[in-house]
C-alpha cells in the first residue's frame, strides 16, 4: 500500500483568530533553519520508523504541505524539500501533491517553483468572500484576490483547486454566507471544505467566546443554530451545483476527492515531518498499527527532542475504523470490518448501532452504516459512543 506524506510548515504573516493549529509568526530567520531540519527528518525516515517499530512504504503517491502557509518559504527552500523527498522516496507519476496556500502569497515566482515541483493541486484558505468578514478574523487577502490567484493557478495548469469556507465567523450573516457561497460556485473549483467555527480554548476567538468577552469581535459572531444553518445551506447549494459531499466537510466534484485525506479516513499509512506532524504506519510488532507525532512547538521540533510513539492495539484499530469511516458519507462497511476484526468483536457494537439508527443519527442499507443529516450536525457525540466502548479483541 503506498504511503502518503505530510509536510507542515508552520509559518504565517499573521495568526487568524480562530486558529488552533500549531502554526504563528516567526522571522523569516528561522525559515532556513526550520527547512534543513525538515530536510534531515525526511532523510532519516527509515532510521525513524525502524526505531518505532513501523513498515515503511517507500512508494508514495499523495504529498501535502499544509501550514500555517508554505508559500512564505522562498522557492529555494521549496524546492530543497521536494527535491528531498524525490531523493528519498519514490513518488508515482500519477501522485496528488497538494500545497495548502493563503491568498495573495501565490507570487508568479511561486507558482512557477510549484509546478517544477510537480504540484497539481492547490488548497486556499479563503474562509470567507465577504472582506469584511475577512479582516475581522486577521485575513489578510480581500475577495479579488482570490479570484486572480484562482485564474492564474489555472493558467499555470494547476485547475484541481480546493477553497475553504468557515462558518460562523463574525459579521456574518445568512445574506453574506449566500454571498460568499455565490461565489464560491461561480468559480467553478472542483473540490470545497466547509467548516463550522470551532469553539476551544486553542484559539484566541475561542477562548474569547467562552468567556463572552467581546475582543476579536468575539460579540459578532452568529449562534450556534445560525452557523448550523449555514453548513447545511452550503451542502444543499453545493449538492445543487455538482460538488458533493463525500466527507463531514469536504465537497467535490467526481474523481476530485482528496485522496490525501482519504488516507487519514480509511487508515492508510502517511508520514508526517516538521511541527506537530502526526504518522500512522502498519506495526512490525503484532499491534495493528503505530502512531506517533512530533513536538507542537516550534523550539522543541528544531531542538529534536524526539517523537511521542503510540501503538495502536486491535481494540484502538476497531474503534478507529469506525469514528473515522463514519466521517465519510459512503459510511462504514460492517462486512470489511468482520473480514478484519472478526465477527464477535464487531457484534459488541450492535446495541450501540440499534440505539444510534432508532435515535436518527445513523441510517443503515444492507451491511453499510453511515451518518445522517442530523447526524453529521452531532458528529462528536456519535463518535463518542464507539470510543467508549470497552473491548477485548
Amino acid at each position: 500500500m503506498s504511503l502518503g506524506l505530510y509536510i507542515s510548515v508552520p509559518f504565517c504573516k499573521t495568526k487568524c483568530s480562530y486558529c488552533n493549529f500549531a502554526s504563528d509568526v516567526f522571522s523569516r530567520s528561522l525559515f532556513e533553519k526550520y527547512t534543513v531540519r525538515l530536510c534531515a527528518e525526511i532523510v532519516n525516515a527509515n532510521e525513524t520508523a525502524d526505531d518505532i517499530g513501523g513498515v515503511l512504504q517507500p512508494t508514495v503517491d499523495s504529498i501535502y504541505l499544509g501550514g500555517g502557509t508554505p508559500t512564505l518559504l522562498n522557492v529555494t527552500q521549496l524546492e530543497c524539500i521536494f527535491v528531498t523527498i524525490r531523493q528519498n522516496f519514490t513518488v508515482l507519476p500519477s501522485a496528488e501533491i497538494t500545497v495548502e496556500c493563503a491568498p495573495g502569497t501565490l507570487s508568479p515566482s511561486v507558482i512557477e517553483s510549484l509546478q517544477g515541483c510537480g504540484v497539481n493541486r492547490v488548497s486556499l484558505g479563503v474562509q470567507s468572500f465577504d472582506d469584511h468578514e475577512s479582516a475581522s478574523v486577521g485575513r489578510l487577502h480581500k475577495r479579488l484576490t482570490v479570484i486572480d490567484d484562482i485564474e492564474r493557478l489555472r493558467s499555470a495548469g494547476i485547475a484541481n483547486i480546493n477553497v475553504d469556507l468557515i462558518a460562523g465567523l463574525p459579521h456574518q450573516t445568512l445574506e453574506s454566507w449566500h454571498t460568499s457561497l455565490d461565489q464560491l460556485i461561480s468559480l467553478a473549483v472542483p473540490h470545497a471544505s466547509i467548516y463550522m467555527l470551532e469553539v476551544d480554548e486553542d484559539s484566541r476567538l475561542g477562548r474569547e467566546l467562552i468567556a463572552g468577552g467581546q475582543k476579536y469581535h468575539a460579540h459578532f459572531v452568529p449562534d450556534e443554530d445560525l452557523t448550523a444553518d449555514m453548513y447545511e445551506i452550503a451542502g444543499e447549494r453545493l449538492s445543487a451545483a455538482g460538488i458533493a459531499q463525500y466527507e463531514i466537510s469536504n465537497f467535490a466534484r467526481t474523481g476530485f476527492e482528496s485522496r490525501h485525506n482519504l488516507k487519514y479516513w480509511t487508515r492508510q499509512p502517511y508520514l508526517g515531518f516538521g511541527v506537530d506532524a502526526h504518522s500512522m504506519l502498519r506495526s512490525h510488532n503484532g499491534e495493528s498499527a503505530v502512531r506517533f507525532s512530533n513536538p507542537d512547538s516550534l523550539e522543541k521540533y528544531l531542538s529534536d527532542t524526539g517523537k511521542e510513539h503510540t501503538p495502536v492495539s486491535g481494540e484502538c484499530a476497531l474503534q478507529e475504523a469506525f469514528f473515522l469511516g463514519l466521517r465519510l458519507n459512503r459510511g462504514v462497511d460492517l462486512r470489511d470490518l468482520i473480514d478484519e476484526f472478526g465477527e464477535n468483536s464487531i457484534a459488541t457494537y450492535n446495541d450501540i448501532i440499534s440505539e444510534l439508527t432508532s435515535a436518527g443519527f445513523l441510517e443503515e442499507a444492507a451491511s453499510t452504516i453511515r451518518l445522517t443529516s442530523k447526524g453529521r450536525m452531532l458528529s462528536n457525540e456519535v463518535f463518542e459512543r464507539f470510543i467508549s466502548v470497552d473491548l477485548a479483541v
